[in-house]
C-alpha cells in the first residue's frame, strides 16, 4: 500500500496558520512565544517524513509561564463562581466552532484517524460544558463541635496546577486535566509531549478567545528534561497532574514529594479483558477489537491482555484474527480509515521490538490485514500474540501499540488470579451472561475502572484513575474537584465558654 495520498504536512501547515497565527511555540499570557532552546523536529507518523519543527521553550519561558499563571489565577478567583462557569462554557463553544480545524491538526500531528479526532474534539467541548456547571457548586460544610465555636470547612483552589500530558491523545488529555482544575478555581500550566504540541497550543489560545484571563491556561512546548524540569521546580506550581508512563510518573512523583506538593498520577496499564465461555462471543470479539486496536492500541486502558476461557480459546482467537484482518489501515486524513500508525519513531521501535520478542519466545503471531500495510511510516498492523503465559514479557510490559497477548484460563478463580498478577491496576473487563459472576469478577479484579460486556467507555462525570503502578488520585467526576482543591477549617469564637480542655492546645504545640 503506497503513501502517495497522505498530505499531513500541508494540513498541519494550514492548521498552524489558522489556529496558531502561523507560529509554533508556547502560549504565554495569551500570545504564541517561540522557544529559546534546541530545535525539535516533528515527523508525519503516516510517512515518516518531516512534518514541521519548533524550538524547545527552555527554562526562561517556563518561568515566565508559571509566573503569569499565578497572576491570572488571582484574577480568575476574584470573579464570581457563576461568571467562571459562563466563561468555561464559552470555552467549550469556541472549541466547537473550531472543531474541524482542531481535528485535522490533531490527525496530522498524531496520525490518529480523522474520524477519531473529530469525536475527541467533541468530547473536549462536552467536558467544558460539564465542568462549567460545577463552578458554583464547590461547596463547604458546617461541622458541629462540642464547644462554643462555629466551624466551617472551605474548599479552596490549589493555585497553579502543572498538567503534563502525553502524545497519544493530546487535545483530549488537555481538556481532561485542565478543565476540572479551572472549575475548581486554579490556573494551569499545560506541558504537552514534545511530539504533539500543536492542538495543545491551539487550546491555550482558544481559552483566551473565549474570555478566560490571559495566562490562566499557559502552554509550554518543549522537552521534559529542560522545559518540564523547569516547571517542576517553579515555586508558583502548587500541584502536578501527570498522564504517562510509570517510570516517568515515578520521577515526577519524587520531585513533587521533595517539594511537598500533591500530585495526581494517571499511569500505564496492562488491563485484562476476560472472556468466559458463556459470553456472546461475536460481541466479545467486537469488544476485544475496540479494547486493543482502537487508537492503534495507544491507550492507557487498552485491553492488552486477552484472557479467554480455555474451552473457547482457540475458536475465539481465530474469530478475532479474522475480524481484525478486515480493519482498514490507510491515510489518517481519510474519513474511512479505521486504524492509523503509531505516533512516533521511538514508540514504533518499542512496539516492533516487543512483537519480535514475543515471537522469539514462542508466541503464535496473527496479523494479516487485508489491503496490506503502508510502505513507509510508523505502521504496526493489528497483531495477536497467542499461546502466551502471563509471565511472558509481552503479558507484563506495557506495549502501547495494537498488540494483544491472548492467555487461556480454566475457571473464574484462575481468571481473577491472572488478571491481578501485574503491578498495574488501571482497567479491566469481563464478558459473560452470568450476572453473579460479572459482579464477583468486577469486585475481585484490582482496577480503577471495570466494564461488564463492554470496553473503553469513559465519561467526564465518572471518576477515572488507577490502582498500584497505574497511579493514584482521580482526574474526573466530582472526585476531581476534591483533588484540585484543599480543605480549610475556619473556627469562629461565639463567646460561649468551651468545655474544659476542649479545643485548646498549650502554647507552642501544633501539628
Amino acid at each position: 500500500m503506497a503513501n502517495a495520498g497522505f498530505a499531513a504536512a500541508a494540513v498541519a501547515a494550514r492548521g498552524v496558520a489558522a489556529l496558531l497565527g502561523g507560529r509554533v511555540g508556547s502560549v504565554v499570557d495569551g500570545q504564541v512565544v517561540e522557544g529559546q532552546g534546541a530545535a525539535i523536529g516533528l515527523d508525519d507518523p503516516a510517512t515518516g517524513l518531516p512534518l514541521l519543527g519548533y524550538a524547545d521553550a527552555g527554562a526562561a519561558v517556563a518561568r515566565q509561564a508559571a509566573a503569569g499563571a499565578a497572576r491570572a489565577q488571582r484574577a480568575w478567583i476574584a470573579l464570581s463562581a457563576a461568571e467562571r462557569g459562563r466563561r468555561i462554557w464559552a470555552f467549550g463553544a469556541a472549541i466547537r466552532a473550531e472543531a474541524e480545524a482542531l481535528a485535522l491538526l490533531e490527525c496530522a500531528n498524531t496520525g490518529k484517524p480523522l474520524r477519531d479526532c473529530r469525536g475527541e474534539v467533541a468530547r473536549v467541548a462536552e467536558m467544558a460544558e460539564y465542568w462549567a456547571g460545577w463552578c458554583d457548586k464547590v461547596e463547604g460544610r458546617v461541622v458541629s463541635v462540642p464547644s462554643g465555636h462555629f466551624v466551617t470547612v472551605r474548599r479552596e483552589p490549589m493555585g497553579v496546577v502543572l498538567a503534563i500530558t502525553p502524545w497519544n491523545a493530546p487535545l483530549f488529555t488537555a481538556g481532561w486535566n485542565v478543565l476540572p482544575a479551572l472549575a475548581a478555581g486554579n490556573a494551569v500550566v499545560l506541558k504537552p509531549s514534545e511530539y504533539t504540541p500543536l492542538t495543545s497550543a491551539a487550546f491555550g489560545l482558544l481559552a483566551v478567545k473565549a474570555g478566560l484571563p490571559a495566562g490562566l491556561v499557559q502552554v509550554v512546548a518543549g522537552n521534559g528534561a529542560t522545559s518540564g524540569e523547569a516547571l517542576l521546580g517553579a515555586p508558583e506550581v502548587a500541584m502536578v497532574t501527570f498522564v504517562g508512563g510509570a517510570a516517568s510518573g515515578a520521577r515526577i512523583a519524587g520531585a513533587c514529594a521533595a517539594r511537598m506538593i500533591p500530585c495526581v498520577m494517571e499511569l500505564g496499564g496492562k488491563s485484562a479483558n476476560i472472556v468466559f465461555a458463556d459470553a456472546d462471543l461475536p460481541a466479545a470479539v467486537q469488544g476485544a477489537q475496540q479494547a486493543i486496536f482502537a487508537g492503534s492500541g495507544q491507550s492507557c486502558v487498552a485491553g492488552s491482555r486477552l484472557l479467554v476461557q480455555r474451552s473457547v480459546h482457540d475458536r475465539f482467537v481465530a474469530m478475532l484474527a479474522e475480524a481484525s484482518s478486515r480493519i482498514r489501515l490507510g491515510d489518517p486524513l481519510d474519513g474511512a480509515t479505521e486504524a492509523g500508525p503509531v505516533c512516533n519513531a521511538r514508540q514504533f521501535a518499542h512496539v516492533r521490538g516487543l512483537v519480535e520478542a514475543g515471537a522469539a519466545a514462542g508466541a503464535d503471531v496473527f496479523t494479516a490485514p487485508r489491503g496490506g500495510v503502508p510502505e513507509a511510516g510508523f505502521w504496526v498492523p493489528p497483531t495477536i500474540l497467542a499461546g502466551v503465559t502471563n509471565d511472558a514479557r509481552v503479558a507484563q510490559e506495557e506495549i502501547f501499540g495494537p498488540v494483544v497477548a491472548a492467555i487461556p484460563f480454566e475457571d473464574e478463580a484462575e481468571a481473577i488470579a491472572i488478571a491481578n498478577a501485574t503491578p498495574f491496576g488501571l482497567a479491566g473487563a469481563a464478558w459473560t451472561r452470568d450476572v453473579g459472576r460479572a459482579h464477583r469478577v468486577a469486585a475481585a479484579v484490582r482496577a480503577g475502572t471495570f466494564w461488564i460486556n463492554g470496553y473503553r467507555t469513559i465519561h467526564v462525570s465518572v471518576p477515572f484513575g488507577g490502582f498500584g503502578a497505574s497511579g493514584h488520585g482521580r482526574s474526573s467526576g466530582q472526585e476531581a474537584l476534591m483533588a484540585y482543591t484543599q480543605a480549610k477549617a475556619v473556627w469562629v469564637e461565639t463567646g460561649v465558654e468551651p468545655a474544659l480542655g476542649f479545643g485548646h492546645r498549650p502554647a507552642g504545640v501544633g501539628g
